[in-house]
């Protein structure tokens, strides 16, 4: 780079570079990366697209939970009350199963046939199936269609990729936090609007009749909007420019200058130059993949205790919160995490090194989520009070948690394999996220049936096997569990 800075008559490092290369004109990719190198700010329209595509696909994960307690209940699957949260379980971990079984082979398709198609597939997939989950007569019918849901659901490692191909490489961080972020204020959102609108014969009687289709299927008006704000995402993605480069000669001269210079000083790119199993060697990729899925597992575990534990009788040591109540705790819950995103979340993270905060969110979830199972002695406005802030506590410390660790997946690899590293861990961690919801109702319905137990009784036992998962995520952000590429730049 020093040689070709003296070439280049103190023009600059990069002006050499920028004079060689060479854009294929029918390739996306490198129309993309022109557009790049004309234009420095950051790109708005893009973001803005993506953002709206990230937050359909991520609704209907947890948008179910609220009143996933009473679809059960309405089902007849379950012979007593107790046993709602076992089969609860189960088709909350049907989406992240067979999210499991895909998310690998749609980062390979991303990477090789492009980000886009896999983009759109999502949200059809979501269109369709979210729908018929919405419209479910049957408990095999609900967990089936939530399966699909999952096989079709690729999204969430190209997307991750994208943010940051879309980009100049300054602004990479800030598009792929935006993304992240997204996708949290969706986790959040989703539940809420399932809290709203589920059962709307019964909450809004004026305006829905019992005998019209959101009176026979009490639960298809939340899955009928998602799929329907699904379908102006799916317009949207018309305007999506494909980031991929689709030409094989001259590779290195067909890149961006960004892109160049990122390569030629890319430690791992000799690993990377062996494919998808270099990143099998990638260590510093491998431990963030592991306490990422452990955070994640306890999250999805938490996102189930939460609702079910908020809905289930005070005599069960629950809230006996309806599904309205649950959708207003989240739906405060989704603006406060809104704003700590925009205004808090960025200055925080410029202050303090990554790994650092995550361990301070680790520590400061114990007693949190300790606190839970004691809140049912509260009435009022001072139960509201507290649900509401310990609410927002938790979501805000899981999606600052998630924005760390997906920019230190990303940073552990080139572009040319980063969908495919975002495919291995969404893998991983949705085999974790589906151990989670069905542990998790199990842990929860037999927690119910031990009220008087002496040791951890009733909900205790819940919250504090969330704090054990907490204690382990804690533990592996240390060596030798942990390593980190270089220094991570904010």
């Amino acid at each position: 780079m020093g040689d070709d800075a003296s070439g280049g008559g103190g023009a600059g490092a990069s002006e050499p570079l920028l004079k060689r290369a060479r854009y294929h004109p029918n390739c996306p990719g490198c129309r993309v990366d022109r557009r790049k190198e004309e234009r420095e700010g950051f790109p708005f329209t893009e973001i803005s697209c993506l953002w709206l595509v990230t937050i359909c696909s991520s609704l209907p994960i947890q948008s179910l939970f609220p009143f996933l307690y009473f679809m059960i209940r309405d089902l007849h699957i379950a012979k007593e009350e107790e046993d709602i949260g076992f089969y609860a379980g189960f088709v909350g971990a049907s989406y992240m199963l067979g999210r499991a079984l895909t998310s690998v082979i749609w980062g390979v398709v991303a990477d090789k046939h492009g980000r886009k198609p896999v983009l759109v597939i999502t949200l059809v997939s979501v269109i369709i199936f979210n729908t018929l989950f919405g419209l479910s007569s049957s408990y095999w019918m609900a967990l089936t269609t939530r399966g699909l849901l999952g096989l079709l659901s690729g999204m969430l490692g190209p997307v991750k990729a994208y943010a940051t191909e879309v980009c100049r490489k300054e602004h990479g961080h800030l598009a792929l936090s935006l993304i992240t972020s997204s996708r949290g204020i969706g986790l959040i959102v989703g539940p809420a609007i399932g809290g709203y609108l589920a059962q709307p014969a019964d909450k809004y009687p004026s305006i829905f009749s019992v005998n019209s289709i959101f009176g026979r299927f009490p639960y298809f008006l939340p899955c009928l909007c998602i799929s329907l704000l699904s379908v102006a995402a799916l317009i949207a993605c018309f305007w999506l420019p494909e980031t991929l480069h689709k030409h094989t000669e001259d590779t290195l001269l067909n890149n961006s200058v960004e892109d160049v210079e990122e390569s030629l000083s890319d430690t791992n790119a000799e690993q990377n130059a062996g494919g998808c199993l270099s990143l099998f060697t990638n260590w510093p990729l491998l431990s963030a993949i592991t306490v990422y899925c452990i955070f994640s597992l306890q999250d999805l575990a938490y996102a189930e205790v939460f609702s079910l534990w908020a809905v289930s009788d005070r005599k069960y040591g629950g809230l006996s919160f309806s599904s309205q109540d649950v959708g207003s705790v989240l739906s405060i819950s989704g603006l406060l995490l809104l704003i700590y995103q925009i205004l808090i979340y960025p200055s925080v993270a410029k202050s303090i090194d990554p790994i650092t905060l995550v361990r301070a969110i680790a520590v400061l979830s114990i007693p949190l989520l300790a606190s839970y199972p004691f809140m049912p002695a509260l009435s009022g406005f001072i139960l509201q009070l507290a649900v509401n802030c310990a609410s927002f506590l938790k979501n805000s410390f899981a999606v600052t948690t998630m924005t760390v660790f997906s920019i230190l997946m990303n940073d552990s690899v080139s572009q040319d394999l980063r969908a495919s590293a975002n495919g291995l861990s969404i893998t991983l961690m949705s085999i974790s996220k589906t151990i989670a919801p069905a542990v998790a109702g199990v842990i929860f319905s037999w927690a119910q049936k031990r009220q008087t137990a002496p040791f951890l009784p009733g909900d205790h036992l819940v919250f504090f096997m969330l704090n054990v998962f907490t204690v382990i995520g804690l533990t592996f952000t240390f060596r030798p569990f942990y390593a980190r590429k270089g220094r991570t730049e904010h």
